[in-house]
């Protein structure tokens, strides 16, 4: 006589879970996008009408009516839930001042890049000198956002700011390109030849290198960030100093250029990553940063590579940074173009996580560097 498997039958419920975790992943991306429809057209949340067409119509889709009254209760819990996710979603939008840590202080192309990115929305900015600073307000729930430089199209990856996203408890919730272009300034009076020093952060100089090389009696000093060096020169009031930074920069500092545009690169971009605390449901998202690690044997990393292959992801990126305590072993932060309530995509990472010692999604957002 055939008897039940319990163990067989809680293996289907699990494959069957598996499908309805993805389909209401995708159910709620578009619940967000409804928010965003109704608050532009001022539409309540609440619709009773369209409530009972959508209950209805999934009813009928039913072969067992025994299972009515329990898919109606579903339908409705379901349906409270993206309603409340929605008035969420408005509540933020209209109401709630974000508060907001910028790295550097004002007139940084980070402060740049946050007021870019948060455009029109109410905000209030806090200022900070370290990296790890911005990143630790945010991971704690202190702020609800920071905004970080991560990479130059100059000088490539920021390794500290990759270290610290793989360490620190955030998600990555979108990005801003901003175009930059170095100059060094100086206080009033200053001349080429009266300059002896110059502050800057490492990138600054790093970006700069060529004009360096042609004025060899500057000495470079690195500091926090070209917007603290601007500051710093305008405070010391010394014409022997000079900083590398913007023109926005010399605006607010008081100072003067002495040099335009003394980057190397006239192409020259800075990524910025912009930090939550959690992961966000992003309308439109369509990029993803992770971080992995794979066994230190012959071939892993050609297998795990070979995984986004098959699965048609698109790699934007990757960097190596290597493990604490560990010679010679790497983890790999990785972008690759993908939205995650993508059933496809999702399969492909998860055999790619399969494969690795360490994986972590660091954030799925809007692109806006785009590489070629």
């Amino acid at each position: 006589m055939w008897r039940l498997d319990l163990d067989n039958i809680r293996e289907e419920i699990d494959k069957l879970d598996k499908q309805l975790a993805k389909i209401l992943e995708a159910r709620l991306t578009l619940v967000s996008k409804v928010a965003v429809y109704k608050k532009e057209r001022g539409i309540s949340v609440k619709d009773a009408k369209r409530e009972e067409m959508v209950i209805n119509r999934v009813i009928s889709q039913l072969e067992n009516e025994e299972f009515i009254p329990a898919v109606k209760n579903i339908m409705h819990n379901i349906i409270d839930v993206a309603c409340e996710m929605e008035e969420g979603v408005l509540k933020k939008q209209n109401q709630y001042t974000l508060k907001i840590a910028c790295f550097g202080p004002p007139g940084s192309f980070t402060h740049q890049a946050l007021e870019d990115y948060f455009a029109g929305q109410d905000y209030k900015r806090y200022y900070y000198n370290l990296s790890e600073e911005v990143i630790a307000a945010v991971s704690s729930g202190e702020l609800d956002y920071g905004v970080l430089p991560i990479e130059n199209s100059s000088t490539g990856g920021i390794t500290e700011v990759y270290d610290l996203l793989r360490h620190y408890e955030c998600s990555i919730v979108g990005e801003r390109c901003i175009k930059i272009e170095q100059n060094l300034l100086a206080c009033p009076g200053a001349t080429l030849n009266t300059v002896i020093k110059v502050y800057s952060h490492p990138q600054g100089f790093a970006q700069s290198k060529g004009f360096f090389r042609d004025h060899p009696h500057m000495e470079q000093i690195p500091y926090f960030s070209t917007s603290k060096s601007a500051e710093t020169v305008a405070e010391k009031k010394d014409i022997t100093l000079a900083a590398v930074g913007g023109k926005k920069a010399a605006e607010l500092y008081g100072l003067k250029v002495l040099a335009e545009n003394i980057n190397y690169n006239c192409n020259n971009f800075t990524r910025f990553v912009i930090i939550g605390k959690e992961q966000e449901i992003i309308i439109g998202a369509d990029k993803i940063t992770l971080v992995l690690a794979v066994k230190h044997e012959a071939g892993s990393l050609y297998k795990v590579l070979g995984y986004f292959n098959h699965g048609g992801l698109n790699l934007m990126n990757l960097e190596s940074r290597p493990m604490d305590g560990k010679s010679w072993e790497y983890f790999f932060h990785i972008d690759l173009m993908g939205n995650l309530a993508d059933p496809a995509v999702r399969d492909a990472l998860e055999d790619i996580q399969l494969n690795c010692t360490f994986f972590k999604i660091l954030g799925n957002y809007r692109a806006d560097c785009q590489k070629e």
